[in-house]
């Protein structure tokens, strides 16, 4: 619940039980009410000259003149200063009297009146006070009671007013705190986006878009690991661009990079999920295929490669390159990439790769050489 639709009491957990208590504590009984009941008329007589007395030392200490500013608000503080001086031989010390109690400690926080000047002004009252009653002309001992019973209560006020300063120092650490940890949350967050953002910018090749060789050997390996563990097939694409240096030197270098681009998009575009695409040099890709066989590879994966249509590719050639590795019997992930590359050559000295416009033509017509089974 909000702290606007609580009231102090309520904030502050303050019951009917709670403020006997506190009376309890005080040794406030019945006895002290009747005494300070007796004396209202007494006040009530001399109610104007106390709130004067009173305001004329209080708008001499700078401070608190400073705080109450211009003659207006010096006006509705003599009102208030009257209703509190009323209440407090008003006989009736209930939920109501509490709550104002605590609304006092609460504006005096608010508006900056610090300790000590809250308890010299209550101080100063409580002499003026005194000396009304004492002046009284009444008995000694009636006196002293009534005196007892006022020392009491102002104990009773002081109590709730300081707690109420406690609470509102309490709830401006708290806050202090939550927008500390809120700011920390922000900056961790936005650490880990830059560290997430530094580690993808460190594992992607700026130019293609696909990951670097610099964790090349940490994926195959780390993806040789779960097939072992899994019993899985893994399989090693390695594709090379076909005559990349004579486009370079015909078409400019500009012209392939914007080829080189293109593969990467398409690369990516063909691989699943869970499957790695990196540039391995600077015309050559390999492609990791966890849990898929150089059967599938070809089927699956140079399918959706072969049926790219960007035209950034038209009269492009890739030599092709698969090996596979288990499931039954695991290779070196080093000896695999070998493999997919030695492959990938034999491929390419018999011109197997194909031509056709706007598509990647990648399906190599020989089928894998005889010491990589598709199973093994």
């Amino acid at each position: 619940m909000k702290k606007t639709e609580q009231t102090l009491l309520e904030q502050m957990r303050i019951s009917e039980f709670d403020i006997e208590h506190r009376k309890e504590l005080l040794a406030f009984g019945e006895e002290d009410i009747a005494a300070l009941l007796a004396c209202r008329a007494l006040v009530e007589a001399h109610i104007d000259n106390l709130v004067d007395e009173f305001y004329k030392v209080q708008t001499n200490i700078a401070e608190i003149a400073l705080l109450i500013g211009d003659a207006d608000t010096l006006e509705r503080l003599r009102n208030v200063q009257r209703r509190y001086i009323l209440d407090l031989f008003g006989g009736v010390y209930d939920i109501e009297y509490v709550n104002n109690r605590l609304r006092i400690g609460m504006v005096h926080k608010r508006i900056g009146v610090e300790p000590k000047l809250y308890l010299s002004a209550i101080q100063m009252l409580r002499e003026l006070l005194v000396g009304v009653i004492e002046d009284s002309g009444d008995d000694a001992k009636l006196i002293r009671k009534r005196l007892k019973a006022l020392e009491k209560l102002f104990y009773f006020d002081i109590t709730l007013v300081f707690e109420t300063y406690i609470r509102s120092l309490v709830s401006e650490i708290e806050t202090a705190k939550n927008k500390s940890d809120q700011y920390a949350r922000s900056l961790e967050e936005k650490v880990s986006l830059r560290t997430r953002q530094l580690e993808e910018w460190m594992r992607t090749d700026p130019l293609t878009g696909v990951l670097n060789r610099r964790f090349f050997e940490e994926t195959v390996t780390r993806a040789m690991r779960a097939a072992e563990r899994r019993d899985e097939p893994l399989t090693v694409v390695y594709l090379d661009i076909d005559d990349f240096k004579l486009i370079n030197d015909r078409e400019g270098h500009k012209h392939g990079d914007e080829v080189l681009r293109a593969v990467g998009e398409a690369l990516g575009a063909a691989c699943r999920s869970e499957d790695s695409c990196f540039r391995y040099g600077g015309d050559e890709f390999c492609i990791v295929l966890p849990n898929c066989t150089a059967s599938e590879a070809r089927s699956g994966f140079c399918r959706r490669l072969n049926e790219t249509t960007d035209p950034r590719l038209a009269g492009i050639r890739f030599s092709v390159g698969i090996a596979q590795s288990g499931p039954g019997e695991y290779h070196d992930p080093q000896e695999l990439v070998s493999r997919a590359d030695a492959d990938m050559y034999r491929d390419k000295q018999k011109a197997h790769g194909h031509l056709a416009e706007h598509s990647l033509s990648v399906v190599p017509d020989t089928p894998l050489p005889k010491d990589k089974p598709e199973a093994a």
